[in-house]
């Protein structure tokens, strides 16, 4: 039976090294999320898939955060992030950089996860959505790629922060 190791033993890069290093061109972006727990979670996971940035918009709330570090546990120090006012001038400032846009949502037309087929020469950007009200139908408006994560259950949506695991771990590796 394999022995679990131990913290000590489990190697990671310093935040300054981190910083330094090559990132996935993944960018994650909060679209008035109001759990400060489930922020720190989107930090914690990007973290952990080295992404370029987390872009915190409307509500979202923003480090220091005594709740957000409780779940990221550092991470919030680690990525980049930043801050609008408003998710539409994200998505501009996102789109005028070069990337593609894809909202996290359960749209007409959408694309279920499994069929997205991600081009490797194009940066990209997703878009999660507040826990009731999900991305704003404006920010949808905006965005090359509506995708939707497939559910077999009784309930319509799942959690951001558990969304958000599933997509960046699906688009990470592709």
């Amino acid at each position: 039976m394999p022995r679990k190791l131990k913290t000590i033993e489990i190697e990671r890069i310093s935040v300054e090294d981190y910083q330094r290093a090559k990132k996935t061109p993944l960018i994650v972006v909060l679209d008035n999320v109001r759990s400060t727990y489930n922020i720190g979670s989107v930090f914690r996971t990007a973290d952990a898939f080295r992404l370029e940035e987390v872009v915190l918009c409307g509500i979202t709330a923003t480090p220091p955060s005594n709740e957000i570090h409780k779940t990221a546990l550092g991470a919030e120090e680690s990525v980049s992030w930043t801050h609008f006012k408003e998710t539409t001038d994200a998505v501009e400032y996102l789109t005028n950089k070069g990337y593609t846009l894809c909202a996290i949502e359960q749209c007409e037309g959408s694309t279920m996860l499994g069929d997205f087929k991600k081009d490797p020469d194009k940066k990209y950007a997703v878009i999660l959505g507040n826990e009731v009200k999900g991305v704003q139908q404006k920010v949808i408006d905006l965005c090359d790629h509506c995708i939707e994560i497939p559910q077999y259950g009784t309930k319509h949506s799942m959690n951001v922060s558990v969304t958000a695991g599933i997509i960046i771990w699906s688009l990470s590796r592709k």
